[in-house]
This record gives structure tokens, C-alpha cells and sequence, in this order.
């Protein structure tokens, strides 16, 4: 029975091609036979599948299936680095554009800053308290007085510093605002840097103790102002502090304008000495006394490299 079936197994793989036209000993002939006998199930399946795909015909497009277009041609190498090359500098030129705007308008305004008279109208209170305080130093007996007088000129110096610059100055930025200094100071000085008087209200955000001005703003303010009464009297109208000394007479209350007057007493080469005070706003007309707050007297130096610097100092 055993060999029956083995006869018939083996003329089955032999009628199946497997072995057909190859010429084999019969131990090898024998080994295929085992061999291709004991083949997967899968393998077996995914041969027929393989033929069945082989032997099917190509689908052709009906008359409602869209065909594909042919790909478009592509351009030269030298055209898309071109292209490249040129929409990369476009991009470069608008972001540098857009990046240095601000630094040219800045530059613009350092080399042709706003004359003193132009400074008078620059500043605009945006609430009604600091309109009241702009309109109080404004119609002021001792601000129409300066006005009026011809041997002053009046402006407002830190509205000459660029915006983009101003939050690097201290009293024309940083102290700048509600409850601080509250408008841009308002300076009176001679063209010979001889005499000088500010205006500048001082909020109570500016306390050193509740209700008091602080003594350290205070001694900015008169060097500060100091300096800028002598700068007129130097070659380059600029100079640096070298020395101030400052007296404390009174506390200075919060919420008030101050007065800051100033003289210059010698001026030798490059070096100037300066003194002056603070004191109360007061109406003489009326029998007011100034009340004295602080006095100070400086030195200031011009340096050496003045000439540079006076493009960027005001």
C-alpha cells in the first residue's frame, strides 16, 4: 500500500513540471522530489497568485477614468539656482529693511534734532492731570517773565533725544511719567551759558520717605541742570561731571514744581565751575518768598573726544 502511494505521489510531481526536462541520478531526483513534495501551503498559494497576476491582462481606462498627464519638464539647473539666488537676496533686502528702520530714523534724528523753539510744542499731556500740571508751569508769573525776557531762550532739551533713546536717559525716560517727573522739565539758559533756571514737577513716585523727595534725585537734578548751564560757555558744548558737592536745606515735598537756578562762575579751557540751588516755586508778585531746598557747586570737563561726542549728547 505504501509503495502504491509513493508511485503515485511521485508521478504526480513529476507530471507537474517540477522535475520535467532536467536530468538528475535518481538519489538527487529523489531529494527534489521530497523537496518540492513538502512545499508550504503558502508558498505554494503565493506562487499561484503570482501567475494568476502575470497572466491577467493590463487594465485600460474606460471612458470615465481620468488619465494621468505627463510630468512637466523641469528647468535647467543654472534657472532654479538663479530663481533661488534671487528670491533669497529679496527676502535678505526686505528684513533688512524692516530690521533697520528704526535704527535710521534714529540716526536721522540725532543729526537733525528738533530746534529749541520746536521742542516747546512737542509734548502732549495724555490725561487731565498732567494738563493741569503743563498749564500751571505754563501761565506761571516766573515762566511768562523768562519768556519774555530776550537775553533767555527757552526749550525743552530732553524732547531732543530720539525716542528709540530716551529709555537710556535717565531724567529725559526712565523718571519720565505720571507721578514722577510729570512733563518733560521746561529750561531757560543764555546762549553764553552765564545763567540757567528749570521748571520740573516732582511726583511722590519719587519719594525717598512718604510725602519727600529723595535727596539722590535731588543731586541728579542739580547735575543735571549745572551741566547744562555751562555747556553754552565750552568749545564743544559738552562736558562730564568732575566734581559736586551738594547742601540739603530743606526737605523737598512731593507734588510741587521746583526751580533749579544756575550760574556759571569761571570758565578756563575745557573746564567750567557751576553753582546753583533748588527752591520752591513761588509768585513774588504776591509777596512770596522761595523757600531753598538744596544748593550744590560743580566742576565739569570737557573731554577730550567732545567733538564726537556732542552728536549724541544734548
Amino acid at each position: 500500500m505504501k509503495a502504491a502511494r509513493s508511485l503515485v505521489a511521485r508521478s504526480t510531481c513529476y507530471s507537474s513540471g517540477v522535475l520535467r526536462g532536467q536530468t538528475l541520478s535518481p538519489l538527487r531526483r529523489d531529494r527534489a522530489w521530497i523537496k518540492e513534495c513538502r512545499m508550504p501551503r503558502e508558498q505554494a498559494r503565493h506562487k499561484l497568485n503570482i501567475s494568476t497576476a502575470s497572466s491577467s491582462p493590463t487594465p485600460q481606462p474606460g471612458p470615465t477614468q481620468a488619465t494621468q498627464p505627463p510630468p512637466l519638464p523641469r528647468r535647467p539647473l543654472y534657472l532654479r539656482f538663479t530663481t533661488a539666488f534671487a528670491a533669497g537676496i529679496l527676502a535678505f533686502g526686505i528684513g533688512f529693511t524692516m530690521a533697520a528702520a528704526p535704527v535710521l530714523d534714529t540716526g536721522k534724528a540725532l543729526l537733525s534734532p528738533p530746534t529749541d523753539e520746536e521742542t516747546l510744542t512737542l509734548f502732549t499731556p495724555d490725561s487731565d492731570a498732567i494738563a493741569e500740571i503743563e498749564k500751571l508751569i505754563f501761565e506761571h508769573p516766573l515762566t511768562q517773565s523768562l519768556i519774555s525776557d530776550p537775553k533767555y531762550i527757552a526749550s525743552r532739551p530732553h524732547l531732543k533725544i530720539p525716542p528709540a533713546l530716551r529709555s537710556q536717559n535717565l531724567t529725559g525716560g526712565t523718571l519720565l511719567g505720571p507721578d514722577k517727573i510729570a512733563v518733560p522739565p521746561l529750561q531757560f539758559t543764555t546762549p553764553d551759558g552765564s545763567y540757567f533756571v528749570s521748571l520740573q514737577y516732582i511726583g511722590s513716585a519719587l519719594c525717598g520717605h512718604p510725602g519727600i523727595v529723595h535727596g539722590g534725585l535731588l543731586a541728579t537734578l542739580l547735575d543735571e541742570g549745572l551741566a547744562r548751564c555751562c555747556f553754552p560757555a565750552l568749545p564743544n558744548k559738552v562736558a562730564v561731571t568732575a566734581s559736586l558737592q551738594v547742601n540739603y536745606k530743606k526737605p523737598a515735598l512731593a507734588g510741587q514744581v521746583i526751580v533749579l537756578k544756575a550760574e556759571t562762575t569761571k570758565v578756563e579751557g575745557r573746564k567750567a565751575w557751576v553753582k546753583g540751588r533748588l527752591e520752591t516755586l513761588v509768585d513774588k508778585k504776591r509777596g512770596e518768598v522761595p523757600v531753598i531746598l538744596t544748593e550744590a557747586e560743580a566742576l565739569f570737563i570737557e573731554p577730550r573726544q567732545a567733538a564726537t561726542m556732542k552728536t549724541v549728547v544734548t
